[in-house]
């Protein structure tokens, strides 16, 4: 990965990705870097991924709250202020929200297993 040099993010300023999934609309600003990729994802209400993530990701729950389903059928409800990490390959993951949620996502190479 290549040094990052200092800056400043107005995420109001970058282009948006609107995504439909299997219910609701995932709305999206990213900044990509080698190896890294920095986003602000806003869920709306009713939403439900439309797949299931094998991807590593730290996300931090800035506004609202969402539930991550697993795979196994376990699930985590993640409200303002709370953060899960989770390396590629480890779990089998998708996202759901009622009411609508804004997040801090952040993935890249960094969270890939070792060989």
């Amino acid at each position: 990965m290549n040094p990052i040099p200092f800056r400043v993010i107005d995420w109001n300023l970058l282009d948006t990705t609107i995504s439909k999934g299997q219910s609701g609309s995932a709305i999206s600003r990213s900044l990509s870097f080698d190896g890294l990729r920095v986003r602000i994802v806003t869920y709306s209400k009713g939403y439900l991924a439309d797949h299931w993530c094998s991807k590593g990701h730290i996300v931090h729950c800035l506004e609202g709250e969402f539930t991550s389903e697993q795979a196994d059928g376990t699930s985590f409800l993640l409200k303002e202020g709370m953060t899960y990490i989770v390396s590629d390959d480890v779990s089998t993951h998708r996202s759901t929200t009622k009411e609508g949620v804004k997040l801090l996502i952040i993935d890249g190479d960094f969270l890939k297993q070792n060989a």
